[in-house]
């Protein structure tokens, strides 16, 4: 076990080698697509809510903000029919067109991925886009994406926005949110993009071709990672799935019982999606190719995967630092490569991380957020108590 998962490990350390490599270019320059109404299609953008009703006001501002024409704009507050308080919320703060309150019947299962489903058939644009009530996507976002689907082929079905997180400085866990969300948002996204390889996009900020997420079956309302879930199925189908450069803002959890529930969650998602898509290896590896399965099973794998096997290595250290001759036993050739193994794999992957950060928090002037770099061992034993 502890070899299998070193491999995964090590395709994992590999992947953020090459993202990092390959990060360092400021990101593109607004967008400058003129008004012309007329010409623009519409375009849903769908906000999920779920007692969030102190949310409300600063979401509607950062909604208004979006530079879209407002009679060509769709938006729906996606509500759960219980959840009155913020229903009422919602209905205060936004006063008809573009605005549309939809409440979702009180019936299971209770998650972000059925609202959504449940909403779609309602959506008027040809685009749709995804929005958390702790967004702030930047204004322009939307005008990018639209330009970046026409300057695209029929086969790309969806744009990535980067998730920047906002409230990075308030505490040592916030920090590292900061630091693991730019490695993964300004770094390996767009790598992964750029070798064809599907994308475990995020659960907001991605803006999709309305007609390619309805051929895929849209969400799938009963996987707790429904992003990541749609972003293997996209490329099931034969869909590409690229990245934006503008950014959107958003909060990492404050608390540790807030960020372990999140991350478990996460992790329970990954699973879940990997034992869907793995029911039919065969036919699985046949619909994304060689290059496509490899990514799957790096990210998909790698990433649960090294975080169950990350204790192991931290274990290893502390006996090298401690005891050195307890680890190698009778001197056996197993015994040398298994310890050699670990100690390069929690080397390199640190180092790997660390310079790939370090280059994402650069390129958006986050230079004094590059010190969360020292926290990552602490952080990703966090990762591993949420995986087990």
């Amino acid at each position: 076990l502890n070899l299998v998962g070193a491999v995964f490990f090590f395709g994992v350390t590999a992947l953020r080698g090459l993202a990092a490599a390959q990060v360092g270019v400021a990101p593109a320059a607004e967008p400058a697509l003129p008004d012309l109404p007329l010409r623009l299609p519409h375009y849903t953008v769908l906000v999920p809510l779920y007692r969030e009703a102190n949310m409300v006001p600063e979401l509607v501002v950062a909604l208004n903000a979006l530079d879209w024409p407002r009679d060509r704009l769709d938006i729906k507050l996606l509500l759960e029919a219980d959840d009155t308080e913020t229903i009422a919320a919602a209905r205060a703060a936004t006063a008809g067109a573009p605005y549309e309150v939809v409440v979702i019947p009180a019936i299971g299962p209770r998650t972000k991925p059925k609202a959504l489903a449940f909403a779609l058939p309602f959506a008027r644009g040809a685009f749709v886009t995804v929005y958390d009530a702790e967004d702030r996507p930047h204004p322009a976002q939307l005008r990018e994406a639209y330009d970046a689907f026409r300057a695209s082929g029929p086969d790309v079905a969806c744009f990535q926005a980067p998730l920047v997180i906002n409230n990075g400085r308030a505490n040592w866990l916030t920090l590292s949110f900061a630091v693991e969300y730019a490695a993964l948002f300004d770094g390996l996204l767009p790598l992964l993009a750029g070798l064809r390889m599907p994308l475990p996009l995020g659960g907001t900020s991605n803006h999709f071709r309305r007609e390619a997420l309805e051929r895929v079956g849209g969400w799938d309302p009963y996987n707790v990672t429904e992003d990541a879930d749609l972003g293997i199925r996209l490329a099931r189908f034969g869909y590409r799935c690229l990245t934006l450069d503008l950014p959107t803002l958003e909060e990492a959890p404050l608390r540790l019982g807030a960020w372990v529930g999140q991350r478990t969650r996460w992790f329970k998602g990954w699973l879940q999606t990997w034992l869907v898509h793995m029911r039919h290896p065969v036919r699985l590896g046949r619909e994304l190719g060689p290059r496509g399965t490899l990514g799957f099973l790096l990210i998909g794998t790698g990433l649960v995967l090294s975080s169950v096997i990350y204790p192991v290595y931290l274990v290893t250290l502390l006996a090298m630092v401690t005891e050195p001759l307890s680890l190698w036993g009778d001197g056996g050739i197993l015994a040398a490569v298994v310890v050699g193994v670990n100690l390069f794999n929690l080397g390199a992957g640190y180092l790997a991380m660390a310079v790939l950060s370090g280059r994402a928090l650069r390129m958006r002037g986050r230079h004094e957020e590059a010190a969360g770099i020292i926290l990552l061992p602490i952080y990703w034993l966090l990762m591993s108590y949420a995986s087990y």
